[in-house]
């Protein structure tokens, strides 16, 4: 099949994806929309680098260009302070922005230029609007923190505000940040319009620009409750520890939370959002059937501007035994664009099943609708819901009895609502411990061996063809086929596109001449990451696509997304990530989507379902709990098997049913002592045996697995396989002999069925995909049209370079070119500390400064900075670790003029226990 890209259309819709996701909180004195007929004067360093995204694996997109606001505003024909801009420019050419040091070093924000009241005065003399933008990024490794610069202001740019506030008319803040941070401060410089503009990738200008003109009209709605502290947040007492992380306040996260105790702690409710017009909602009808209630509205546009507004349905059920939150979202839709008194039917159907709580009490384990009255509250956000409807159930319903699962086995306390007379109010339980035996259920569910008939000359492909069944190639495999096809080989892989994360599937010679191809894995929920330098489409954030609470819109994004990942021959985004916002300080948060589950699933469905419409998919993560950066690896997640159905396992388990996901990754950390790759409990017994899941899981890349009461160790598949955790990422060599998996064959601890079954998920979702179509000969093909000539992937193939302990590269002949790259991969035979020497010359003065920056699989690990050289070569060096086997190197030209002749590899020291736990945090 030949298909067609067109990147200005790709890029029009991530622009509207941006539109529709940015939430306006405040617009008061008609400061928006702008009037493009005068002056506007920016301020923040941030109008000069737009954070597109966070930053560690969910934000490492190679771009030639990203539009930032600035360039959104004069692109729409909006007047900018010049001059103000310039002052601007000039201090940012003197205080370069800080990248930081390695993965996931980048500072969570940029010093801010100090303001000087007189030019604060001039700019206000020319211009009534001013536009501040404050900017933070986040992402893996470490959390943000309760301090100026990560949650709150830095003294600097509270300054900046108050000192624009006093001279302009109007002052319009914008939020260019990955998730919330604190609000009291800004509010207090009254503002006169308030955004969360997320972070929109590399068009996010474009979209924020429609917005800020009025070309559209804002239709986000928060995400995620915003409180007036941090500490009102029900987790912040318990977030933080790097050791255990305890989930007292259990079901009760966001504005379950709030809703049901704290209603006064609230600034902005969670569903919020302003537009430049209003909305009537208007209840027509209301049928209730046995398995679902279906919800007829009319949404009129009431005021003077086009728009969309949300209609959210949330559900007040009874508090029975179990005790429940006061209003959970059970249903939302989007209008289309309203004209002003247009309106728009519609239906909005409520699940009955999605309104169960879940009873881990005394051994029920199972979804129960407990009997009274479930009253729906019909609105456009969690505060505002003027209409009501209703259903009653006169008794108990058992929705699905369930077997214990993932329950804990440490003693601790957990909140439950518990009704009187003065209304709702909390008290503490002890969690209800687990009382299984995990290893019993393993046995119980061991699955029949494949008698071994060695080749047979069955191919995949005659699988494909229905010439024979699954199981009679599975019966080909040898021992050592099926421990190597557990075991996914990268990052950087030259099985698969240069610079991905991994390849899958056909990792080893022996698997490939069985026709079994080689999948492959990219990095992730914002685009493709393609550590070689490769450039792809960076796509708006996780919390901003939530934002927009549009599903179609989301699915026709992802379409889009689907089609470049068959021009990069990627066969899984990995992503969307889809943990739940516990507490603000997570510094992933920017990923993922909401502290809401059900708006979680659901947006990520609508992304799989776009993916899958091209015959690709994402890989849902991380599964499950991963709430915390801090100390990730070795973190405990201690929760109620009731908190994990109903908050966080529910968004996994929409997307598994509603968005038919495909491809799972579980977590770096553990759950109630035992790491989650190898979990039965979560691999097995809820994802298969409960939700029916019927693709593949892997794990997070180097990660530890353990049998519990067992220390975790990192490659340790035995676990992993009988968990049916099915792949481990990720390994320097996937088609060597491993010795632990030969002797738990021998010993019985792990059974060639347990394999063969892991093989089966594996093969059965890489025969329905593009790497499969490839091997075959049939396939498809992507014409990318209308691609700006900076923006255009490279067609050339990266050459691989084996070193030893030494290697040195010939560059002659390569001269930088600003903005240019020039990469290549190695293939590291012996991990860790290189020094790495540049020589080069320049004909250039003794006073120019021409810096190279050196990326390692993506990362900037050190630049290095000539001056003239009188065309006499120098060298220049410095050290840095090597810890993938295969390992992508970019050499970035920040300036013209310089002549490269060589680089050279010399292992300083080789990795030992201690560098190998640090390559676990990259």
């Amino acid at each position: 099949m030949k298909r067609t890209l067109d990147w200005n259309k790709y890029l029009e819709k991530a622009a509207e994806t941006v539109a529709e996701g940015i939430v306006m909180l405040k617009n008061d004195n008609n400061a928006l929309p702008l009037d493009t007929s005068k002056t506007v004067s920016v301020f923040g360093r941030i109008q000069l680098h737009y954070y597109k995204s966070g930053t560690g694996s969910g934000g490492m997109v190679n771009v030639s260009k990203v539009t930032g606001i600035v360039d959104g505003l004069v692109d729409a024909g909006v007047k900018i302070n010049e001059k103000l801009f310039d002052i601007y420019r000039q201090w940012d050419e003197e205080n370069p922005f800080d990248q930081g040091d390695g993965w996931g070093g980048e500072p969570w924000n940029q010093k801010e230029m100090p303001l000087d009241e007189s030019v604060v005065e001039e700019a206000a003399s020319l211009s009534d609007t001013a536009i501040v933008i404050i900017g933070r990024t986040a992402g893996e490794e470490q959390d943000a923190r309760l301090e100026e610069g990560s949650y709150l202001l830095t003294s600097t740019e509270l300054d900046m505000l108050k000192k624009v506030r006093k001279h302009f008319k109007k002052v319009v803040v914008l939020l260019n940040v990955g998730g919330l941070i604190d609000l009291e401060q800004i509010l207090e410089c009254s503002p006169d319009s308030l955004l969360y503009v997320w972070q929109g990738g590399m068009t996010g200008g474009t979209g924020t620009a429609a917005v800020l003109t009025g070309k559209v009209s804002p239709s986000g709605k928060l995400p995620d409750t915003i409180a007036y502290k941090i500490s009102d947040y029900p987790s912040d007492k318990y977030f933080g520890d790097k050791n255990k992380a305890v989930y007292k306040e259990d079901i009760f996260v966001g504005y379950r939370w709030f809703e049901t105790f704290a209603k006064d702690k609230v600034l902005y409710p969670f569903g919020f959002g302003l537009s430049y017009t209003t909305f009537d909602i208007e209840l027509t009808d209301v049928k209730n059937t046995e398995n679902e209630t279906i919800i007829s509205v009319i949404v009129t546009n009431t005021g003077k501007f086009k728009g969309k507004e949300v209609v959210q349905v949330y559900c007040e059920a009874p508090q029975g035994r179990l005790g429940k939150p006061q209003m959970v979202l059970c249903a939302f839709e989007k209008t289309r664009e309203l004209a002003p008194f247009e309106a728009h039917s519609m239906e909005i159907r409520v699940k009955h099943n999605d309104l169960a709580s879940y009873d881990d009490s005394d051994g029920k384990n199972c979804w129960i609708l407990e009997k009274g009255k479930y009253i729906f509250h019909i609105g456009n956000s969690v505060r505002n819901c003027t209409l009501q409807c209703s259903y009653e159930i006169e008794n108990d319903k058992i929705i699905e009895q369930c077997s214990q699962a993932l329950a804990p086995h440490a003693e601790f306390d957990r909140i439950r609502a518990v009704s009187s007379a003065n209304g709702v109010s909390y008290v503490m339980e002890k969690a209800p411990l687990s009382k299984i035996n995990e290893e019993k259920c393993r046995l119980d569910n061991l699955p029949a061996e494949i008698a071994y008939t060695g080749d047979k000359g069955i191919k995949l492909a005659d699988v494909k063809n229905g010439k024979y069944t699954m199981e009679e190639f599975v019966a080909q495999l040898s021992d050592h086929d099926l421990s190597c096809i557990i075991r996914g080989e990268g990052m950087g892989s030259p099985r698969v596109t240069a610079g991905t994360a991994s390849a899958f599937g056909g990792v080893s010679d022996a698997l490939v001449k069985f026709g079994v191809p080689a999948g492959c894995c990219s990095d992730g929920p914002s685009g493709m990451r393609l550590d070689c330098g490769t450039k792809a489409f960076s796509l708006p954030n996780g919390t901003l696509i939530a934002s927009t609470f549009n599903r179609k819109l989301v699915e026709e994004l992802f379409e889009f997304m689907g089609t470049e990942m068959i021009a990069n021959k990627v066969d899984c985004l990995l992503g969307p990530g889809m943990n739940i916002h516990r507490h603000p300080l997570n510094g992933r948060n920017f990923e993922y989507f909401s502290e809401d589950p059900f708006l979680t699933g659901h947006m990520a469905s609508a992304e799989l379902n776009g993916l899958h419409k091209i015959g690709v998919t994402g890989t849902i993560k991380h599964f499950c709990a991963n709430n915390q950066e801090t100390n990730r690896h070795f973190l405990d997640s201690i929760v109620s098997e009731r908190a994990l159905r109903e908050i966080y396992l529910k968004s996994f388990e929409i997307a598994v049913k509603v968005g038919k996901a495909k491809t799972i990754m579980t977590t770096y950390g553990s759950i109630n002592g035992l790491w989650t790759a190898g979990s039965f409990d979560l691999n097995t017994t809820i994802l298969r045996d409960e939700w029916g899941f019927k693709g593949f899981t892997m794990t997070d890349w180097w990660a530890n697995v353990n049998f519990r009461g067992h220390e975790p160790k990192r490659n340790y598949y035995v676990p992993m396989a009988r968990a049916q955790n099915d792949v481990y990422m990720v390994c320097s060599d996937s088609s060597c002999i491993d010795e632990d998996i030969e002797a738990a064959l021998k010993d019985g601890t792990l059974t060639r069925a347990e394999l063969q079954r892991n093989a089966m998920n594996i093969l059965g979702f890489i025969i329905d995909t593009h790497a499969m179509k490839r091997i075959m000969g049939e396939e498809d093909t992507v014409e990318i049209i209308n691609r700006s000539e900076g923006d255009d992937a490279s067609d050339e193939p990266v050459v691989f370079y084996e070193i030893e302990d030494n290697f040195k590269l010939d560059l002659s002949g390569v001269k930088s070119e600003k903005g240019k790259n020039h990469s290549f991969a190695l293939i590291i035979s012996k991990q860790g500390w290189y020094d790495v020497t540049i020589t080069a010359s320049s004909t250039q003065s003794p006073l120019a400064q021409i810096p190279v920056t050196i990326f390692a699989m993506g990362t900037a690990s050190g630049t290095l900075t000539w001056n003239g050289t009188d065309g006499k070569p120098v060298a220049l060096n410095c050290e840095i670790p090597f810890f993938s086997r295969f390992t992508a190197i970019r050499l970035y030209f920040a300036q013209n003029g310089l002549d490269l002749h060589s680089i050279e590899f010399r292992l300083v020291r080789e990795a030992d226990d201690m560098d190998l736990a640090f390559a676990e945090d990259n």
